[in-house]
């Protein structure tokens, strides 16, 4: 079975940093791209940003250029989010998805096949 196991959520004060992880098991992991999306109480789902294992192309959203760094582990089957410059704004649970391709449409990442469960990242003001 496909799993995804997101961790590494927690509050921070703005300006702040943390990292998130996402661990996958159950598929050939260097035939995938992992994304991260977010959702914030009473808004739709962001695509924040994406990575291929294949070739390591990304994708982020303009809301997180310039702060947030993904990257892969092949050898762990891990990606990671590294958020920096926290805003209150990026309060959220995030969830990483997996999904052949990062699916770019109309410069926003849709479209996932598999999900995993959600980590709360609360960024205080």
């Amino acid at each position: 079975d496909v799993q995804l196991q997101a961790f590494g959520g927690g509050l921070v004060q703005a300006g702040g940093s943390l990292r998130l992880s996402c661990a996958a098991s159950g598929f050939t992991f260097d035939d995938y791209a992992i994304g991260w999306f977010r959702q914030a109480p009473g808004k739709e789902r962001e695509g924040v940003s994406c990575i291929s294992s294949k070739d390591g192309t990304t994708y982020y959203a303009d809301s997180v250029k310039g702060r947030f760094t993904i990257s892969s582990d092949n050898s762990k089957n891990t990606v990671y989010l590294q958020m920096n410059s926290l805003k209150p704004e990026d309060t959220a649970v995030y969830y990483c998805a997996a999904h052949r391709f990062c699916l770019i449409i109309h410069e926003n990442l849709v479209g996932m096949d598999h999900w995993g469960e959600g980590t709360l990242v609360t960024v205080s003001s």
